[in-house]
């Protein structure tokens, strides 16, 4: 009897802790939404600190609250594509990555952000086609909230899609819906369009030629160690320049005037000096390595860490006004009553950009990370190293011919790149990939049957078709949304 009662009192003590540990897990899974929402009830706070009474001061605290809500996605979704490679390749502890990209993206958000940006993004319709300060706001806010929440959406089906390709969308529907057709400038649609096209495929085609060369000059040679102390200081000195130049030309260059020739000069000398720099440091770190194709890796780990702070210091600088600059452009216009085609970005606003992106980082962030650094196709310091460096320069490429880019396209399409280069030389081949055999190093052991080869496929297919079809209904889904938005913005206020 006393054994039947201790073992009822038994379940009910196992049913009792199992529902402790659910509602743990339940509340655990709440903290995230939770803080994010308490982000937004701040950012209307300080809005209404700053915002004097005004007949639109409920318009403007509206919109602050939802730029903190697309401050916040873009911290879960555009970031990924910054830390994910050096998180993939082992380079960064997941921690580490979340803390340095939220000081570097905050840090760029601040210091490089530039306190003036133009209203309407990439010039699709003009504020002057807005009859009244009013129509123009509505506009704006549908455009924002239309962003942040199909960013929303695809963070949580797991797809890296572009902020900047959210907001045209929104503005491109906001301004249908509150203006008509007739103001939308089609011509510039059509060429941000191809430019989101031709993007990913440079940056794809880039990735691919440095991963060739690096194995031609250094992992396919007999004496890899040797090859690696001449060649990767050079590499690096080439990243430094690349990325002193995106820096210069596409951070500083919003608050100093400076054109492209100048940030290709700035580029130049810190290439220069960065290669003398890291030669006697790479000398070192090359003593007593084996001669093996991990060792090559490991110095390849410290640049790769460089990347991906200055890839986030640069977003930061760039993409916040994604963020923010409608919410200034709508102050602007129902403070002052009147509306400007550029607009100066007050300090509360800027400040509530930068924390947003951060904090949605660190709350969301972890899931894209893990798909573009390890779920697209296997990554090690190495090929991360072609990621950064492919991003870089097609960013600076496609700046200097005028073509408006995503840093998202950009550099998932350098995974890509990276990705299929290594499945393409192994069928090509038909041999494993990185197993090299025999004295000299340079043989590749053979795949024994066609059905190994299939299944090496070195690129997630599922994770591609995603990815391609998240960006190409993007503008349409977000201009759609808007459309609604405004609609119910304009029936309530």
């Amino acid at each position: 009897m006393k054994t039947d009662q201790k073992s009822i009192l038994d379940k009910d003590l196992d049913k009792l802790a199992y529902i402790e540990d659910a509602a743990g897990y339940t509340g655990r899974k709440l903290v995230a939404p939770g803080l994010a929402f308490l982000f937004l009830v701040f950012c209307a706070v300080i809005a209404i600190a700053y915002v004097p009474a005004l007949p639109g001061s409920i318009l403007i605290i509206t919109a602050a609250a939802v730029g903190g809500y697309m401050a916040i996605n873009i911290g879960a979704n555009d970031v990924a594509n910054n830390v994910g490679p050096a998180v993939g390749a082992r380079a960064l502890s997941l921690p580490a990555a979340l803390i340095m990209a939220a000081v570097c993206e905050s840090a760029g958000a601040l210091i490089a952000g530039g306190d003036v940006i133009k209203t309407i993004s990439a010039g699709i319709i003009t504020p002057l086609d807005a009859e009244t300060p009013d129509d123009f706001a509505l506009v704006m806010l549908s455009a924002l909230l239309a962003a942040g929440l199909w960013l929303n959406f695809a963070t949580w089906i797991g797809a890296p899609i572009s902020t900047t390709q959210s907001v045209v969308g929104g503005v491109l529907g906001g301004a249908i819906a509150g203006l008509g057709f007739e103001p939308v400038n089609w011509s510039v649609v059509s060429f941000i369009m191809a430019g989101w096209l031709a993007s990913p495929l440079l940056s794809a085609l880039l990735a691919a030629l440095i991963l060739a060369f690096i194995r031609s000059k250094v992992v396919y040679q007999f004496d890899k160690i040797d090859a690696a102390r001449r060649w990767v200081p050079r590499l690096i000195g080439v990243m430094a320049g690349t990325f002193a130049t995106y820096l210069t030309y596409k951070g500083l260059s919003r608050v100093v005037a400076l054109d492209l020739g100048h940030a290709l000069l700035a580029g130049l000398i810190v290439g220069v000096a960065a290669h003398a720099l890291v030669r006697p440091v790479i000398a070192r770190q090359a003593v007593g390595l084996e001669n093996r194709n991990q060792s090559v890796r490991q110095l390849f780990a410290w640049p790769l860490i460089g990347a991906a702070a200055l890839l986030s210091f640069a977003h930061g600088a760039n993409d916040v006004a994604n963020a923010v600059g409608p919410v200034a452009a709508i102050a602007h216009a129902l403070g002052a009553g009147a509306i400007s085609e550029t607009v100066r970005i007050p300090v509360w606003v800027m400040a509530i950009g930068a924390v947003g992106i951060s904090l949605g980082l660190i709350l969301f962030g972890p899931r894209l990370i893990r798909l573009v650094g390890q779920q697209i196709t296997k990554l090690n310091p190495m090929r991360a190293y072609c990621i950064a460096l492919a991003t870089g320069v097609t960013v600076i490429l496609a700046s200097a011919l005028g073509l408006p880019v995503s840093t998202t396209h950009v550099a998932v399409g350098a995974v890509f790149g990276v990705g299929f280069f290594r499945e393409w030389e192994t069928q090509r081949v038909g041999y494993r990939a990185d197993v090299p055999s025999g004295k000299a190093g340079t043989k590749l052991r053979p795949i024994r049957s066609r059905e190994e080869q299939k299944r090496r496929l070195l690129v997630r297919r599922s994770h591609v078709m995603t990815i391609l079809a998240a960006w190409m209904v993007t503008v349409p889904a977000a201009a759609l949304i808007a459309g609604l938005m405004h609609l119910i913005l304009d029936a309530i206020f």
